[in-house]
């Protein structure tokens, strides 16, 4: 498949091109049914195969331990943010976050509308360039939930090591990082991610719940709204995103072919240090915005010495094949979205591209 982008896009990302391929060859004939996945009831037994399957993938790649359901919902990640304090912050408790970042920021919005919330960790004071300590966490027992997100995509920050919560439940949006790292699942009573960075397209948000969490959520919701409600149908309440749980079931697959996440975790690292080494090489002529012990393995953010030299790079960058290296317009500077499916080969065109442009313009 020749001319493809280097696709560096901060969601809807990068999708491995063998998964592409095998749904552009499925397209049509889903598997000699003589329709498309797209056409079939969600309710045929074609699709409950599909959906069982994708559920038993990610338990296995995530090593996700019995006591947990895999739930394929709408809305995106945004949705939970709402979802979340609505089931689970009941009147007399408090609701902690930590303040990585902008989409930290955004659930803690959401959870204010709600009911009590209490920020017991924030790194706002460093313009959110470093994870906040989760290392010496003060939780009342009074606390529905510590809610942590994973990976910060726009500053381009990651947590390293997960707090243990004892018996408040620990919730965590991982969107741009899932899968990318082994993870220990039963730390948590909640993960969720949207898919368009790691998983699949958009239009369906996974979410990993343990079960006992369903015993203390709010029994007076509306139907949509109620994670018993999805965990109960397995997901099939309402006519699920179909395509997009197919597509997720693709890259699972693709996902084990690599050898896991364990190996995931090498190639990651292998591809972002590429980039990191070519910053950290370049006698201060990009800087990288996140403390060393931050760094993002999936969000690599830098800046150049002015806007006006930001500018040449990204407009230089378009004209080479690379696409989506400009910054969250909230922060500017420069950004380079390395997920799973984007490859190596990618990474090592990046790194020579930024070498050369500095020695041509430094």
């Amino acid at each position: 498949m020749g001319n493809r982008a280097y696709n560096f896009n901060a969601g809807p990302a990068a999708l491995p091109l063998e998964v592409l391929e095998q749904a552009q060859k499925e397209f049509v004939d889903f598997r000699g049914i003589g329709m498309s996945i797209m056409e079939i009831s969600h309710r045929s037994a074609e699709y409950e195969a599909v959906n069982n399957e994708t559920q038993s993938l990610l338990k296995e790649l995530f090593s996700i331990p019995d006591g947990y359901k895999v739930l394929f919902l709408q809305g995106g990640a945004s949705t939970q943010f709402t979802m979340i304090p609505m089931n689970f912050l009941q009147a007399g408790q408090t609701a902690a976050y930590v303040q990585s970042g902008a989409w930290a920021d955004k659930a803690i919005k959401e959870a204010k509308l709600f009911g009590e919330t209490a920020v017991v960790a924030s790194s706002k004071d460093q313009k959110f360039m470093r994870m906040p300590d989760l290392g010496a966490l003060n939780l009342s027992d009074q606390t529905a939930y510590l809610h942590v997100t994973s990976n910060e995509t726009i500053e381009g920050s990651q947590v390293q090591s997960y707090p243990d919560t004892g018996s408040i439940p620990l919730i965590a949006d991982m969107s741009s990082d899932i899968l990318s790292r082994p993870v220990d699942v039963s730390k948590f009573g909640l993960i969720y991610a949207g898919a368009q960075k790691n998983l699949g397209p958009s239009g369906v948000t996974v979410v990993i719940l343990r079960e006992d969490m369903l015993e203390r959520a709010n029994a007076n919701l509306p139907t949509m709204f109620r994670y018993d409600t999805h965990v109960k149908n397995d997901s099939l309440y309402n006519t699920p995103p179909s395509y997009s749980v197919y597509m997720i079931n693709l890259v699972l697959h693709w996902i084990k072919r690599q050898g896991g996440l364990a190996a995931l975790e090498k190639i990651n690292r292998d591809k972002t240090d590429l980039i990191y080494n070519t910053i950290d090489a370049s006698g201060g002529f990009y800087q990288g915005c996140v403390d060393a012990d931050s760094r993002s393995r999936m969000n690599i953010t830098f800046r150049l010495q002015s806007e006006e030299l930001e500018k040449l790079f990204v407009k230089e960058s378009q004209a080479n094949g690379f696409v989506g290296l400009k910054g969250h317009r909230s922060v500017g500077g420069l950004r380079a979205s390395t997920y799973n499916a984007v490859p190596y080969e990618s990474c090592q065109a990046l790194a020579q591209f930024m070498n050369d442009f500095s020695k041509r313009n430094g």
